[in-house]
């Protein structure tokens, strides 16, 4: 299906001195005045959609939707895009690394050549979410982490190394190296590809939901799903609608004593109320000369907290200047000021700006940001400094919600005496357990990280003090952090406040914040307290943190050190002091911030090219534990059939050269009946493995004691575990079980009551299929492969909803399996099916009679039918459904192109 380019015609030479740099689609030579006015970040999908044009995956009339993106994106229209590469982190990695391998066992039992399975666009694998924080407060903490960290994921992480070694095109970068998003922003971004002499903007799409900050450094990125991810490693288009694009202009700069992450506080929080689920958020306007990139990277980081795709920032003179900080060589630059330049997809605010086209627009001046902080559960529930000791006594009043605790007035001054390590203690509501320096959103960012060491300093000499059972940490994003504060001078005096490093990864923002001591935790839990924990990440859901912090708190570094000083979030730093100081004279928090010009002195004197080269040098060379790992060699895996935590799915077990076609539904069973807004989480969950569950009862039969069971998330790469959590969900609500809640189902032939699992094993093994009835929204939530492989495993042939959430039905459509839409108005009640019927959809047996959205009859064995809407949406759609999934399209487009 290999077309030519109709674009050819554009594609020119980019001229260098003395030579070319190399051939790129040049969007001026289109002449098209169009395309002058759209917003940057859609030029990035128009380049995209014209490089790849082949009239198949990608149409003409793609290329003439994206032009004409004024008009048809309020249209809802429907496009392909290819990115350029894919991020994957570790917990994401092992499963579309788990499908490359079983690829190549198929290819080869199908006597193509399985060294041809490989990721078709650069994949980077960062493996940074492992780490927890066991030790705090020592100076051998890291080490110490690490090695409970391999411990504990030794399995996963030979099977990554042997991934690495055995896939081209595959970067997998070691445990201990940095968090995925920050080592992207400072090593992996490319910003403009060449190659083989090809030039193209940089693009990733990756498996965790904050890849968006690569967006700071004018990189289109954003999260995706397991399913998606591995389609764009082997060349597929992904689907995607049009996005509307939020222009939002900053001007003028930050106050004194104003952070980074006050001001990505405050645009969340106007972000949020605008309303931007969906859209890309475009920044622009003369403020931008003011923001350094780091603060570009925080605001783009926390692009899903504020609900959209995307928070752009295109690139110009402050984007080349960080790439020359961090050892991006003076070429690589100059290519990409060039090619850039040549394709009017730079920003130079020397020059007079066309004036673009935006969906609608905010504007924020920098001036008007204060300091701030946001919780106690969620990240957009701002509250300034100056109203956040009122703020906190509201919340302990206010009835049980996002902003209320409910703790009656007497007992809101409560203390809690306890022992700690001998030592006489209290504890009160809002008093601070956990004080975390930590998270992509800022650890990327010198400037709050020097910051909150020039805060250190000063409370030192002060001489103040962090209270012993405080839970302090320091988590950089990469080895540079490390660098800059010991050249500074300054990490001395965050370890003598307790934040010593604890190792590189993400640690306390994602929950691996570890345990806090065991007469801390029981003061909280006998006197129900409400402990609070501040952190300087980007989610604090509640549970996420830690069990036993009711209240989390968003903030700065600077301001994780001096609420870990204060010892309570329930302090106004106006008016009341910090501490005591040794002369026993009292210090406010003005006596320890540093200003802006301080901050910045360190920064200039301290953050340096060389750092950054020597980290990424090192990078890939690993570490003693990594590189002591023994594993197998080979391009095909040695699977290990003892193994809990990798096994080999069974999606290629019969697979041959011929595509099964199409299938229709006979008589199948209704396996579950759902009511509206069924989660990727209700479908497959990521936490805890029920001590009762198919999946415990698996781990139990092989040995796998019940504190060793882990996390579903943990265990992604066994199909075995991952097929009996589909559906596990404590929570779930099934219809055919009358109201009751919980992961069971009724065998319908039998009447039995079964877990989802055991049920779906029974039907298959009568040689019956099934189907799942749903409400709206069906796969909302995360985008999660598993809530797509896991039903496949277990026999379900279509899912029949009043609407899909837009990833889960495209994973749906990759599995193979049938999505079906009700007509508007009808649902599985107005029609009357209880889901005792059992059901049969027939499709013609050659793909070629099948339309995309085409009307299907669904008939009952009662003798009732009905007409539904197949969401088979595109062709390429319907030539995965004719192969039996995705995967099984790209194994025999493979062979048939090298015979």
């Amino acid at each position: 299906m290999v077309n030519e380019n109709p674009f050819k015609s554009i594609l020119k030479t980019l001229e260098k001195p003395g030579g070319e740099y190399g051939k790129y689609y040049s969007l001026p030579a289109l002449n098209d005045p169009r395309i002058d006015r759209l917003p940057y970040s859609i030029k990035i999908l128009l380049e995209s959609a014209i490089r790849n044009c082949d009239e198949f995956q990608v149409k003409s009339n793609d290329v003439e939707k994206i032009i004409d993106w004024e008009n048809s994106a309020p249209k809802l229209v429907e496009i392909p895009f290819k990115p350029a590469r894919v991020l994957l982190q570790d917990f994401t990695g092992v499963p579309a690394v788990v499908d490359l391998a079983c690829m190549r066992d198929a290819m080869n039992n199908l006597g193509g050549d399985s060294n041809k399975i490989n990721p078709l666009v650069p994949v980077d694998l960062v493996i940074d979410h492992s780490v927890q924080v066991d030790v705090a407060r020592s100076e051998n903490a890291v080490q110490a982490n690490m090695e409970l960290e391999f411990q504990r994921n030794k399995e996963r992480f030979a099977f990554l190394k042997w991934g690495s070694n055995a896939f081209q095109n595959m970067l997998v970068v070691p445990p201990g190296s940095g968090i995925v998003h920050q080592v992207n922003l400072e090593y992996l971004g490319r910003v403009v590809f060449n190659t083989d002499g090809l030039l193209y903007p940089d693009s990733v799409v990756g498996t965790d939901s904050h890849t968006t900050m690569i967006d700071g450094l004018g990189v289109a990125g954003w999260g995706v799903g397991g399913i998606e991810a591995e389609a764009a490693m082997l060349g597929q288009p992904m689907s995607m609608v049009l996005p509307g694009v939020v222009g939002f202009k900053l001007s003028g700069k930050l106050r004194d004593g104003v952070t980074a992450t006050d001001l990505v506080l405050t645009v969340t929080q106007m972000l949020r109320k605008h309303g931007v689920v969906g859209k890309f958020v475009e920044f622009y306007g003369e403020g931008m000369s003011e923001l350094s990139l780091a603060d570009r990277a925080t605001i783009a980081n926390m692009s899903p907290e504020y609900g959209a795709t995307m928070g752009f920032f295109p690139v110009d003179h402050v984007t080349l200047q960080y790439l020359k900080l961090t050892g991006r060589s003076d070429e690589t630059v100059s290519l990409i000021e060039s090619y850039l330049r040549a394709n009017r997809m730079f920003v130079d605010y020397s020059e007079p700006q066309i004036e673009r086209v935006y969906s609608s627009c905010l504007a924020l001046n920098l001036e008007d940001v204060e300091p701030c902080i946001s919780g106690p559960k969620r990240p957009h529930d701002r509250v300034t400094l100056r109203e956040m000791k009122a703020d906190w006594h509201a919340c302990l009043d206010n009835r049980v919600g996002f902003k209320g605790f409910a703790i009656p007035k007497e007992s809101q001054g409560k203390v809690a005496e306890f022992s700690f390590r001998g030592t006489p203690a209290q504890l009160r509501h809002g008093d601070v357990v956990i004080a975390a320096i930590t998270s992509c959103t800022n650890t990327s960012n010198p400037s709050v990280m020097l910051g909150a060491a020039l805060v250190a300093k000063k409370a030192c000499e002060l001489g103040l003090e962090v209270k012993p059972w405080i839970k302090t940490s320091l988590a950089p994003g990469s080895g540079v952090v490390t660098k800059y504060l010991e050249k500074s001078g300054l990490q001395k005096y965050l370890n003598q406040l307790g934040f010593h490093i604890v190792g590189y990864g993400c640690t306390t923002c994602i929950g691996n914040s570890g345990d806090i001591d065991e007469a801390v935790a029981s003061a909280i839990t006998e006197n129900d307290l409400v402990a609070a924990a501040v952190l300087s990440g980007n989610r604090n859901f509640e549970g996420r943190v830690h069990p036993l912090t009711r209240a989390n708190y968003l903030a700065s570094p600077p301001l994780v050190v001096a609420y870990a000083l204060a010892g309570t979030v329930g302090i106004d730093f106006e008016t009341e002091p910090i501490g005591v100081g040794k002369d026993g004279k009292q210090i406010f928090f003005r006596d320890i911030w540093p200003s802006n010009d301080e901050v910045a002195q360190v920064v200039h004197s301290s953050v340096l090219p060389d750092m950054f080269k020597a980290t990424y040098q090192a990078i890939t060379k690993g570490n003693p534990m990594w590189n002591q790992l023994s594993v197998p060699s080979g391009n095909l895996y040695a699977w290990d059939s003892k193994s809990t935590y990798i096994h080999d799915p069974p999606y290629f077990k019969s697979m041959t050269m011929s595509p099964p076609g199409p299938h229709g539904v006979k008589d199948a069973y209704c396996l579950l009946n759902f009511g509206d807004s069924i989660t990727t989480d209700h479908i497959s969950p990521a936490g805890s493995i029920h001590k009762d569950s198919p999946a415990a009862r698996y781990l139990m039969e092989r040995g796998v004691d019940r504190r060793d069971f882990n996390s579903y998330g943990s265990r992604r790469g066994n199909d075995e575990v991952m097929a009996r959590g589909t559906f596990a969900n404590i929570r779930i609500v099934n219809k055919l079980l009358g109201g009751e809640v919980g992961p069971k189902t009724i065998h319908i032939s039998t009447g039995e009551k079964l877990s989802v699992f055991d049920a779906a094993m029974r039907y298959k093994s009568e040689g019956h299929d099934t189907v799942i009835l749903a409400g709206a929204e069906y796969g909302s939530g995360s985008s999660r492969d598993w809530a797509a492989k896991g039903p496949k495993l277990l026999g379900v042939k279509a899912v029949i909803a009043k609407s899909f959430e837009r990833i889960h039905r495209s994973n749906l459509v990759g599995m193979g399996i049938i999505p079906l839409c009700f007509k508007p108005g009808e649902d599985a009640e107005t029609l009357g099916l209880t889901g005792h019927e059992r059901y049969s959809i027939d499709l013609p047996s050659n793909v070629s009679e099948i339309r995309p959205g085409q009307d299907v009859t669904v008939a009952t064995d009662n003798g009732k039918s009905f007409t539904c809407t197949l969401r088979f949406d595109t062709e390429v759609e319907l030539a995965y459904f004719d192969h039996g999934g995705i995967l099984q399209y790209v194994i025999r487009n493979l062979i048939h192109a090298n015979h």
